[in-house]
């Protein structure tokens, strides 16, 4: 009996063995095979040091330009997170831009570049108090370089150490826009306006998934060059009267939505077109 029984178990071992096997070829389906790996941070050691040197280098510049500004009562003066707060730093700034428009200038894109590169959240107030100190026109100028020259480094910076933090953050939204993209290589340029002119993904991701789905440099700088001059225009404006204003949803209501989509689907038309002579 104790002969008969070696065998089987032998068997059985070597059966296991092939089993265990198959199932590592074919591939865990069990959920926690299926359920990301959220428990590892995301960026090796070599991202990380690449990252805070990027962060400490405009950190320094920062400070080079709050060394060379005149003085002033800092104590007064914080990134605005409400409206009430906006029209505080408004009555604080509103002199202190005037006697001193070069180096306040210097300081207000110092600081929004800065914001718009490392995902700071904050910039819409920025564009408020860019109309409310400098009128419409300069206003609008000053905003849409601004915040293209930030989506610009935050490019850079997301060709560097971007993949994984996006890939870990939004897989399902990162796989969508690569699909999206990829369906529409001859009329990206289009497809990018329609993007950065409606709220259809937000202005951040774009900013860190285009360079990831390989969308070249000069699409995504006159992309975002001219698609956000009609939402910067509606948040400039707005800030000529932040007395009525009540808060950063009043901005975007119903008809400026439709009229932000409007525009978008302006610049989409070619390609949906395009696609439809394809198809037919």
């Amino acid at each position: 009996m104790s002969s008969m029984a070696a065998p089987r178990s032998a068997m059985g071992e070597s059966v296991r063995i092939v089993l265990r096997d198959e199932d590592e070829e074919n591939g865990d389906d069990s959920p926690s095979a299926k359920r990301p790996k959220l428990d590892r941070f995301p960026l090796t050691r070599w991202e990380i040091v690449a990252s805070l040197s990027v962060f400490f280098i405009f950190s320094a510049g920062l400070f080079c330009v709050y060394l060379t500004m005149p003085a002033a009562d800092f104590g007064k003066l914080k990134l605005p997170r409400s409206i009430s707060d906006l029209r505080l730093l408004k009555d604080h700034l509103g002199s202190y831009a005037k006697d001193y428009p070069a180096q306040f200038i210097l300081g207000y894109c110092s600081i929004y570049i800065f914001m718009q590169t490392f995902m700071i959240p904050g910039t819409i107030f920025m564009s408020l108090l860019a109309g409310a100190l400098f009128g419409v026109i300069r206003g609008l100028l000053l905003v849409v370089l601004n915040a293209t020259a930030g989506a610009s480094s935050c490019y850079f910076l997301s060709k560097l150490i971007g993949r994984p933090i996006v890939s870990w953050l939004w897989p399902e939204k990162l796989r969508f826009f690569q699909a999206e993209i990829a369906k529409r290589r001859d009329k990206l340029l289009n497809y990018m306006l329609f993007l950065r002119i409606t709220p259809s993904l937000p202005n951040l991701f774009i900013n860190l998934a285009s360079p990831i789905v390989d969308i070249p440099f000069h699409i995504f700088f006159l992309a975002t060059l001219i698609g956000l001059i009609p939402a910067s225009y509606i948040t400039v404006r707005a800030g000529l009267a932040l007395g009525d204003l009540k808060s950063v949803k009043d901005l975007y209501d119903f008809k400026t939505l439709c009229v932000l989509f409007l525009i978008g689907f302006i610049f989409i038309c070619p390609a949906l077109l395009k696609r439809k002579k394809i198809y037919e």
